[in-house]
């Protein structure tokens, strides 16, 4: 994929929303919902992108996924193909680095539905999956649209943990967060100028947005 820093970015940033989306509400329900073993671990991991460092989580995914990495070493010795230094690193680090807010948000979200609705649609007949989608999505659409929303804007504004595995590579990784570090280091304030009134304009959209949502009955 060779393009410019804001279809990148674009496009990285729904690759990893669209991922955050299905695994970020699937965790937000296991932990609004279920009751199990490792259940505060699994909350408090989820959470630990939010915390650390970008810098961080991006070493982290380096020990899993680099060439000599846990997972990276196996990917590696059979496929010849190493995901580090390309445009699906980008989308990892940014799924990674954003979904925290995504099972926040969906977990509160899920957590304020009447569990007597849901009691009601199993009465009803219903599996706890159909009642998944008829009954609990439904009535929190809300704070999962904010949380997607808001999750679609941190992966577009990742930088740290991005520049640590997928690297800064005009045309192949460089984002726009890297586009604009490498145009200020290297004296081009008007194209930085530029990319960050960008990232401004989509950063009000999404707070607009998102506030929208949240005043809508």
């Amino acid at each position: 994929m060779d393009c410019s820093p804001l279809i990148l970015s674009l496009w990285v940033s729904t690759l990893a929303t669209s991922i955050i989306a299905l695994l970020g509400t699937l965790i937000a329900y296991l932990l609004a919902r279920k009751r199990f073993f490792g259940r505060t671990m699994l909350d408090a991991f989820t959470t630990l992108p939010m915390i650390l460092p970008p810098t961080v989580t991006g070493y982290y995914l380096i020990i899993l996924l680099g060439k000599n990495g846990i997972i990276g070493n196996h990917i590696y010795k059979l496929t010849g193909w190493s995901v580090m230094f390309t445009w699906q690193a980008a989308v990892i680090a940014a799924t990674v680095v954003a979904i925290p807010i995504m099972i926040k948000s969906a977990k509160a979200a899920i957590e304020s539905v009447d569990i007597e609705y849901e009691k009601a649609a199993f009465t009803l007949g219903k599996s706890e999956t159909e009642t998944f989608f008829l009954v609990t999505l439904p009535l929190a659409k809300k704070g999962l649209i904010a949380g997607l929303v808001l999750s679609f804007a941190r992966a577009l504004g990742e930088f740290g943990a991005t520049i640590m595995v997928a690297g800064n590579i005009p045309g192949k990784t460089s984002t726009m967060p890297l586009a604009i570090y490498s145009a200020f280091q290297s004296g081009e304030d008007q194209l930085a100028t530029t990319l960050v009134i960008i990232l401004t304009v989509i950063s009000i959209v999404v707070i607009y947005i998102t506030t929208r949502i949240s005043r809508t009955d």
